[in-house]
């Protein structure tokens, strides 16, 4: 049986994942045992169902793979159309994944707030070079001054659209593509990310997959 199965909106999301939980040392990092992932086969995108579509079937789409995973987590953005909010839309996806046959504590609902573009977000250095920028405190006065940032803020309001406008006008041209979310996922320092849905899944990681005594 493996070990965790993540249902996600879009590829965007599914890298910025897989970038984390297929880090090197990741259970030193997170404080848990290491444990078995690949994000090729354990990482499934709801394509074509965006996160609205998600949100409402989410449990058609997990049931296919009960049996084949100990835990899975659902993992959607706060903002789409007709949204309820955060707290609706994990009391939802809580319901689905029950009967798919992952009720909590064994399945988990990520509602990123108010959507995964805020991971691209960090006053790390990695962060600014792998959006084309040189370090974050030049990165940080240009959005400051675009209006995308306020003063004294690592992220902005809007991320998404701050995110494609940074991508544009640094030193080097990127794409916001997934393999953007994924360099930097896989390189920021999780103590830097204070993202609830972020430490929600290091939590619950430490539960699944607790370390093993000395």
């Amino acid at each position: 049986m493996r070990e965790l199965l993540l249902l996600v909106a879009d590829g965007q999301m599914g890298a910025a994942l897989g970038g984390f939980l297929e880090r090197d040392a990741l259970d030193r990092i997170v404080g848990c045992r290491a444990f078995e992932f690949d994000g090729r086969s354990d990482i499934r995108v709801a394509k074509g169902q965006n996160d609205c579509g998600l949100h409402t079937r989410a449990e058609e789409l997990l049931r296919p793979f009960m049996g084949e995973y100990r835990h899975a987590a659902v993992v959607i953005d706060e903002q789409f159309p007709g949204s309820p909010g955060a707290a609706k839309i994990a009391a939802h996806l809580d319901t689905q994944l029950t009967r798919a046959g992952w009720p909590p504590p064994i399945g988990l609902s990520l509602v990123v707030r108010p959507a995964a573009d805020v991971w691209l977000w960090s006053d790390s250095p990695h962060s600014a070079m792998a959006m084309g920028w040189e370090s974050w405190t030049q990165l940080q006065p240009a959005l400051v001054a675009a209006g995308w940032l306020d003063e004294g803020a690592t992220k902005p309001a809007r991320p998404k659209e701050a995110a494609t406008w940074a991508v544009r006008n640094g030193a080097r041209k990127v794409k916001r593509s997934a393999a953007l979310y994924r360099k930097v996922a896989s390189r920021v320092a999780v103590g830097r990310c204070q993202d609830p849905a972020v430490r929600e899944l290091i939590a619950a990681l430490r539960k699944w997959f607790p370390a093993e005594e000395p």
